[in-house]
Protein backbone atom coordinates (compact mmCIF):
# COMPACT_ATOMS: atom_id res chain seq x y z
CA UNK A 1 0.00 0.00 0.00
CA UNK A 2 1.08 3.30 -0.83
CA UNK A 3 1.36 6.27 1.46
CA UNK A 4 -1.05 8.00 -0.24
CA UNK A 5 -3.49 5.00 0.06
CA UNK A 6 -3.16 5.06 4.04
CA UNK A 7 -3.45 9.42 3.79
CA UNK A 8 -6.57 9.07 1.76
CA UNK A 9 -8.39 5.91 4.16
CA UNK A 10 -6.99 9.02 7.06
CA UNK A 11 -8.83 11.79 5.68
CA UNK A 12 -11.76 9.21 4.88
CA UNK A 13 -11.96 8.60 8.66
CA UNK A 14 -11.26 12.13 9.84
CA UNK A 15 -13.77 13.84 7.72
CA UNK A 16 -16.35 11.51 8.40
CA UNK A 17 -15.72 11.35 12.23
CA UNK A 18 -16.15 15.18 12.18
CA UNK A 19 -19.65 15.01 10.05
CA UNK A 20 -20.70 12.61 12.61
CA UNK A 21 -19.77 14.42 15.64
CA UNK A 22 -21.51 17.42 14.55
CA UNK A 23 -24.33 15.38 13.34
CA UNK A 24 -24.90 13.80 16.57
CA UNK A 25 -24.21 16.88 18.63
CA UNK A 26 -26.92 19.00 16.27
CA UNK A 27 -29.71 15.80 17.42
CA UNK A 28 -28.79 16.62 21.32
CA UNK A 29 -29.07 20.32 21.17
CA UNK A 30 -32.32 20.26 18.79
CA UNK A 31 -33.89 17.57 21.29
CA UNK A 32 -32.73 19.55 24.41
CA UNK A 33 -30.61 16.95 26.07
CA UNK A 34 -27.31 19.41 25.23
CA UNK A 35 -27.11 23.15 25.06
CA UNK A 36 -26.16 25.01 22.34
CA UNK A 37 -23.24 27.20 22.47
CA UNK A 38 -23.72 30.14 24.39
CA UNK A 39 -22.68 32.93 22.09
CA UNK A 40 -25.62 35.58 22.67
CA UNK A 41 -26.85 36.16 26.06
CA UNK A 42 -28.87 39.07 26.77
CA UNK A 43 -29.33 40.90 29.58
CA UNK A 44 -33.33 40.69 30.79
CA UNK A 45 -33.81 43.93 31.99
CA UNK A 46 -37.35 44.68 34.10
CA UNK A 47 -38.62 47.93 32.63
CA UNK A 48 -39.51 50.95 35.57
CA UNK A 49 -42.51 53.22 35.00
CA UNK A 50 -41.18 56.71 33.92
CA UNK A 51 -43.75 58.75 35.40
CA UNK A 52 -43.91 62.81 33.43
CA UNK A 53 -41.45 64.84 34.39
CA UNK A 54 -43.87 67.05 36.55
CA UNK A 55 -46.05 64.49 37.90
CA UNK A 56 -49.13 65.55 35.73
CA UNK A 57 -50.46 63.74 32.79
CA UNK A 58 -48.07 65.00 29.14
CA UNK A 59 -49.88 67.55 27.24
CA UNK A 60 -47.12 68.23 25.02
CA UNK A 61 -47.01 66.00 21.49
CA UNK A 62 -43.40 65.12 22.70
CA UNK A 63 -44.09 64.12 26.34
CA UNK A 64 -47.05 62.09 24.81
CA UNK A 65 -44.52 59.72 22.01
CA UNK A 66 -41.97 58.96 24.75
CA UNK A 67 -44.85 58.06 27.05
CA UNK A 68 -45.86 55.57 23.80
CA UNK A 69 -42.79 54.75 23.22
CA UNK A 70 -41.62 53.21 26.70
CA UNK A 71 -45.26 51.15 26.63
CA UNK A 72 -44.70 49.81 23.50
CA UNK A 73 -41.52 49.26 24.78
CA UNK A 74 -42.62 47.20 27.97
CA UNK A 75 -45.22 45.12 25.92
CA UNK A 76 -42.44 43.59 23.54
CA UNK A 77 -40.62 42.69 26.84
CA UNK A 78 -43.52 40.81 28.19
CA UNK A 79 -44.53 39.52 24.57
CA UNK A 80 -40.94 37.94 23.73
CA UNK A 81 -38.33 37.85 26.64
CA UNK A 82 -35.01 38.33 25.85
CA UNK A 83 -33.82 34.70 26.87
CA UNK A 84 -36.00 33.34 24.30
CA UNK A 85 -34.50 35.88 21.63
CA UNK A 86 -30.69 34.43 22.80
CA UNK A 87 -31.66 30.98 22.57
CA UNK A 88 -33.19 31.39 18.94
CA UNK A 89 -29.58 33.72 18.17
CA UNK A 90 -27.75 30.19 19.83
CA UNK A 91 -29.81 27.67 17.83
CA UNK A 92 -29.39 29.80 14.91
CA UNK A 93 -25.33 30.38 15.34
CA UNK A 94 -25.06 26.79 15.91
CA UNK A 95 -26.74 25.76 12.67
CA UNK A 96 -24.57 28.20 10.45
CA UNK A 97 -21.32 26.60 12.54
CA UNK A 98 -22.94 22.87 11.84
CA UNK A 99 -22.91 23.64 8.40
CA UNK A 100 -19.78 24.82 8.39
CA UNK A 101 -18.20 22.13 9.98
CA UNK A 102 -20.33 19.53 8.11
CA UNK A 103 -19.22 20.98 4.71
CA UNK A 104 -15.57 21.04 5.91
CA UNK A 105 -15.65 17.11 6.89
CA UNK A 106 -16.96 16.91 3.27
CA UNK A 107 -14.19 18.44 1.70
CA UNK A 108 -11.79 16.23 3.76
CA UNK A 109 -13.10 13.00 3.24
CA UNK A 110 -13.36 14.21 -0.59
CA UNK A 111 -9.88 14.58 -0.68
CA UNK A 112 -9.69 11.45 1.27
CA UNK A 113 -11.25 9.51 -1.88
CA UNK A 114 -9.33 10.97 -4.63
CA UNK A 115 -6.12 10.33 -2.80
CA UNK A 116 -7.49 6.30 -2.46
CA UNK A 117 -8.72 6.70 -5.92
CA UNK A 118 -5.12 7.42 -7.58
Amino acid sequence: MKIEHILGYVLIAAGLTVIFFVVLQSYNIFTGKALPPGIFKFQNSSPSPSPSPTGKTPTSPEDIQKQVETMIGEKIKEIIPMDIISKIFNLISWSILAGILIFAGTQVAGLGIKLVKE
